[in-house]
C-alpha cells in the first residue's frame, strides 16, 4: 500500500469528493487531500476555509491528511512522497479532460501514477458549482454537502 494525493479545488467540498476519499483509503496506506491554488478559477471560498472544511468534513477518516498546494500537481505529488494521483470520475463528460491530464502528469512525472475512481451513483451529477449555484439561490444543499460546508454557505450568501 502507498500514499497518494487526491488534488481539486474543493470549492466547496461535496459528498461526491468524500465518496472518493472513502473509496481511496480503502486501495491506499495513506490519503493525502490537497486543495489547489488555481489562478485560473476565481472561487467563493478561501484557501484557508477550504482546508477548514475539509479537515472539519474528514474528522472521521483514518488515514487522510489535508494540505494545500500552488503549482503542478505531480510536483507536489513528489514532495509529499506520493505514488500517485487520484481522479473522480463522474460520467464520460469528465473522461476527456482526466485522460488528457493523466496523459500529461505522466509525460511530466512517470513515476506518478494517475488513477481514476468513480463516486457512487448517486454522486454522479454532483459538482461544486452546482452546489454553489444551488446556495446562492437559497437552494437546499444538505443533501450534497457535509454539515459545515451547508453552513458555511449559508453564511457567505445571508441565507437561513
Amino acid at each position: 500500500m502507498a500514499k497518494v494525493i487526491y488534488p481539486g479545488t474543493f470549492d466547496p467540498v461535496t459528498n461526491g469528493h468524500l465518496d472518493i476519499i472513502k473509496r481511496a483509503v480503502e486501495l491506499f496506506e495513506e490519503v493525502i487531500v490537497t486543495v489547489a491554488k488555481n489562478p485560473s478559477k476565481t472561487c467563493l471560498f478561501t484557501i484557508e476555509e477550504r482546508v477548514e472544511m475539509l479537515k472539519e468534513s474528514l474528522k472521521g477518516f483514518n488515514r487522510v491528511k489535508v494540505d494545500w498546494f500552488d503549482g503542478l500537481v505531480v510536483e507536489h505529488a513528489r514532495n509529499v512522497g506520493a505514488v500517485g494521483i487520484i481522479r473522480g470520475l463522474r460520467a464520460v463528460s469528465d473522461f476527456e479532460y482526466e485522460f488528457q491530464m493523466a496523459l500529461m502528469n505522466r509525460k511530466l512525472a512517470d513515476d506518478i501514477t494517475t488513477i481514476l475512481l468513480m463516486p457512487h451513483a448517486r454522486y454522479t451529477y454532483l459538482n461544486s458549482t452546482i452546489v454553489r449555484n444551488l446556495a446562492q439561490f437559497n437552494g437546499k444543499v444538505s443533501d450534497f454537502v457535509p454539515e459545515i460546508v451547508d453552513k458555511k454557505l449559508k453564511e457567505k450568501f445571508g441565507s437561513k
